[in-house]
């Protein structure tokens, strides 16, 4: 029986998330120490976004959602527009409450989409992302508050590139390998549910943190 590449692809991301649900969420690549330069503030906004488990997660998930739209770009730079002014937010001292375990019912909601395969409107989608754009925009934001102008522009340039490239090609990908029909939904739960089980194992970190 030959092997098909959407689902073996869905396969690999599901087993990648089940054992990556239990995220820590307060990412910092330099360590902890706030960006002084503007090469380390570049390269914490390349990094940030993507050794968290649940914001990566969740780009992923754009992307893949962002496939079945004709306008699937402009959903994902939507997206990322959102996270810059959730972080822009954080930076500029906004109090968001009980953010963390926000970015995790996102998670869950991102993946939920996936698991159910239900076709809503462009607009509705572009809701969701913007929601989610600043819940993890402003998480992300954390590391950066209280940067000087070069490293803080320098982060935002990284940051906004990384995940604009990692969506695009999640979207060219799963527009390439899913055909139309029965396994292209089956794949698609696949990933869907490995995304739920990251956001459900970041809600009950949040929630045992209490």
């Amino acid at each position: 029986m030959r092997l098909r590449p959407l689902w073996f692809f869905g396969s690999i991301l599901y087993v990648w998330l089940v054992l990556t649900a239990h995220p820590a969420l307060a990412h910092h690549v330099m360590g902890g120490k706030l960006p002084s330069s503007f090469t380390e503030g570049l390269l914490s906004g390349l990094g940030h976004p993507i050794i968290g488990a649940d914001h990566l997660a969740a780009v992923l998930a754009v992307g893949v959602l962002a496939s079945v739209h004709r306008l699937g770009p402009v959903l994902v730079i939507g997206y990322v527009l959102a996270q810059i002014a959730g972080a822009a937010l954080h930076v500029r001292e906004a109090n968001v409450p009980a953010a963390e375990l926000l970015v995790a019912l996102s998670v869950i909601a991102l993946g939920g989409l996936l698991v159910l395969r239900r076709a809503l409107p462009e607009f509705v989608v572009l809701g969701l992302f913007l929601v989610a754009g600043l819940l993890h925009g402003y998480a992300l934001g954390e590391s950066i508050v209280g940067a000087e102008r070069a490293p803080l522009g320098a982060y935002f340039a990284g940051f906004a590139a990384i995940q604009i490239v990692i969506a695009l090609a999640a979207m060219m990908l799963a527009r390439r390998l899913a055909p139309q029909g029965g396994e292209q939904h089956a794949s698609m739960r696949l990933i869907g549910a490995g995304i739920v089980g990251l956001g459900i194992g970041a809600v009950a970190t949040q929630l045992g943190a209490v």
